[in-house]
């Protein structure tokens, strides 16, 4: 934890961030589908990943975006990487930006994922701008 927040600042920063990153929706879907069991999942992202992590101010959320995408990539982390498509559509990344991001992928991390990449990406940024009207 950064010295100069405390646990409850990282937790509530966190839900702030999760939720405009991934959506008021998204995120009240995750809230009400956890249990006992998995309620310490969920504080655990919301607070390091999100609180910890996305609030640094070290990089702007869209660069954030591209390293995340690369790395579900990277690792073949397919219903992630969907979510977070939409996520860099709504952090600012153009449709052009991820491209670039996927043909980056495609010579780094091969072939075949960027290719799987590519059909789920064209997917949802197709659901994403239909669902917000951004069509660019």
């Amino acid at each position: 934890m950064r010295p100069d927040r405390t646990e409850s600042d990282a937790t509530s920063e966190g839900l702030a961030v999760r939720r405009a990153v991934l959506s008021d929706a998204h995120v009240d879907r995750a809230q009400a589908a956890t249990t006992a069991f998995t309620e310490p999942f969920q504080d655990l992202i919301t607070r390091y990943a999100w609180g910890e992590i996305w609030t640094r101010p070290g990089l702007d959320r869209p660069t954030r975006s591209a390293i995340t995408l690369t790395a579900l990539i990277a690792r073949d982390h397919w219903d992630e990487f969907a979510m977070h498509v939409r996520a860099a559509r709504r952090n600012g990344m153009s449709v052009e930006q991820i491209q670039e991001v996927l043909l980056q992928a495609a010579i780094y991390l091969g072939v075949p994922s960027a290719n799987h990449a590519f059909a789920i990406a064209e997917r949802e940024i197709a659901a994403f701008d239909e669902q917000e009207g951004a069509g660019e």
